[in-house]
């Protein structure tokens, strides 16, 4: 038990430790009784202060001067941010500075404490409980998820079983009814080949009647079938059949038994909104905005992608990446170490510049103005290039021969991931064009806009087909639907550059078309980006620019 307590929780002065308390020092912070508060004040230290202990800790202490120690700081310097005694404020250091009184700053921030305070109580403090809760009963119900799991595989096993030996004795029949059909052949030549013994039988007791006889007329009139005995009959040979096994393929049979579907680990977004809920959620324009417009210089400006919320890289049919803030200021060019023209660009985690080069089959990264080769592909090309939520990097491919498309997912310079196919087998992505531009989804869809098929092609985290979406068909439009670049917001819609329509297709996150950007003067769009803001920056191809649109409220 706390000594300075009893079990009915009295306080008890701190110096006898046994009398109930009555008084308190708001400077030494002590509980005192009393008889022993004269032998508290009766020290050295000349600043005690005893109030009644229901009054406790209502005295503010004020911050000893550390250049004038007899003074107290009872202000603080605005530009220093320093505490200072009326001392300071006269010295050289504080000459033209303006001070805030120390109990004003003190009453805002016990505001803010007190705000945190509740904070803490009503929202996070519960909030992380429920998550705490939540992440227990997923690791109770873990062996059951499990045990579930394996009794699915059990059962398999015995239907596997069953149809094998429904298999085994169907070929057992078959054997049975292939054994009678050899008996039968056997016993039919059989049977032929002892008649014709009955026959040489017959003829041989003729033969020696004859021999035997003294007429005349038996033994002149004799025939001999020597000859017709002498060609003996065919010899059948009936083979068995035989049981040829197939060789177990042990991953083949594995691969027909079922499918493992891999540990797949999804975050999402947990936001804390206490007073506006729904504050988040941003609804589209009637009217998008144009906001800015950016000369970037590029000649046939293809790619754009946003750094932070002052800065965008740019590229275009030539080896430099330009790097623009929001007022549309040059503040960096790079030139491409290989000297080849970047075929897309992409920001990291680290907000470190990726690029890939199609010519050369790289994919490299820009640190601290050193680049550094991260992937270097043989027998295919990089494409285009998305960084993930988790910061891994997607990038589309294509063969040197330019007949097959795929999308790989590399966390580094290792690869983790490839989407090439659908369920059936049939390709997802084709080989027509290798322009496919790349964009993830909150949800964590992977979204390819594939100009030469026409189509947007969406598939889930685990590579399985989601949806296509190859243009609305009521939006009446002069040309085909060849889309090019591919951007996701905060609400998880999708947005596609229409470039021969000079437009942008919205798109929820399941593929219904919700409407098109066409005003803004748009010509020729081709790659996008969002910032955190979601406003959108839309390359204009021939023109070279980048337009800066405000399209959500």
């Amino acid at each position: 038990m706390d000594s300075h307590t009893s079990a009915q929780d009295v306080h008890r002065c701190d110096l006898c430790e046994t009398a109930i308390v009555h008084s308190y020092c708001d400077v030494c912070h002590v509980n005192l009784c009393k008889p022993c508060i004269l032998d508290h004040i009766l020290d050295e230290y000349d600043k005690h202060k005893i109030v009644p202990f229901q009054e406790r800790r209502s005295t503010l202490i004020y911050p000893n001067c550390g250049k004038h120690p007899q003074k107290n700081c009872e202000l603080q310097c605005r530009e220093c941010s320093s505490f200072v005694c009326s001392s300071c404020m006269a010295s050289d250091q504080h000459k033209g500075h303006s001070f805030v009184e120390v109990t004003e700053v003190y009453k805002t921030k016990k505001d803010i404490i007190e705000k945190d305070t509740k904070e803490y109580e009503k929202l996070i403090s519960p909030k992380y409980e429920q998550i705490v809760l939540d992440l227990e009963n997923q690791l109770a119900n873990l062996d059951g998820g499990y045990e579930k799991l394996t009794t699915t595989m059990s059962k398999q096993g015995e239907q596997w079983h069953k149809e094998i030996d429904i298999v085994i004795n169907k070929m057992k029949t078959e054997i049975s009814e292939i054994k009678d059909k050899h008996r039968d052949i056997l016993q039919k030549h059989l049977d032929e080949i002892k008649q014709i013994q009955s026959l040489i039988k017959q003829t041989l007791l003729a033969i020696k009647e004859i021999k035997n006889s003294t007429e005349l007329a038996p033994t002149i009139k004799y025939s001999s079938k020597i000859r017709d005995f002498s060609k003996l009959p065919p010899k059948v040979k009936v083979s068995l059949p035989t049981f040829i096994p197939k060789p177990i393929e042990r991953e083949k049979l594995y691969s027909l038994f079922g499918q493992i579907t891999p540990l797949s680990t999804a975050t999402k977004e947990n936001v804390l909104s206490p007073n506006q809920p729904n504050a988040s959620v941003r609804e589209l324009l009637d009217e998008p905005e144009l906001v800015a417009t950016i000369q970037t210089g590029h000649k046939d400006l293809r790619c754009v992608t946003y750094i932070n919320d002052d800065k965008i890289w740019t590229s275009g049919w030539n080896n430099e990446i330009k790097c623009f803030n929001a007022y549309g200021s040059l503040q960096q060019t790079i030139v491409t170490k290989s000297g080849e023209m970047p075929y897309d660009i992409a920001v990291d985690v680290d907000r470190d510049l990726l690029y890939s080069v199609r010519t050369v089959g790289t994919v490299s990264k820009l640190k601290n103005g050193q680049t550094e080769e991260l992937i270097r592909l043989q027998g295919w090309r990089p494409g285009n290039l998305c960084v993930t939520s988790t910061g891994d990097l997607l990038t589309t491919m294509f063969s040197d021969d330019y007949t097959q498309s795929k999308v790989v997912r590399y966390s580094g310079s290792t690869e983790k991931q490839t989407i090439q196919f659908d369920d059936e087998g049939k390709p997802l992505y084709s080989g027509k064009s290798y322009t496919k531009f790349i964009t993830e989804n909150r949800n964590h869809d992977i979204c390819v806009a594939e100009c030469g098929a026409g189509a947007v092609v969406v598939v889930n985290l685990d590579g399985k087909l989601r949806w296509r979406y190859t243009g609305h068909p009521s939006d009446a439009k002069i040309k085909p639907f060849k889309p090019r670049g591919i951007t996701t917001d905060s609400q998880s819609r999708i947005l596609t550059a229409d470039g021969d329509n000079h437009c942008i297709h919205i798109l929820d996150q399941n593929g219904q078309f919700l409407c098109d950007i066409d005003n803004c003067d748009l010509e020729y769009p081709y790659g996008l980006c969002v910032d955190n803001n979601d406003n959108l920056f839309v390359c204009e191809y021939h023109k070279g620019y980048v337009k800066k649109i405000k399209y959500v409220n």
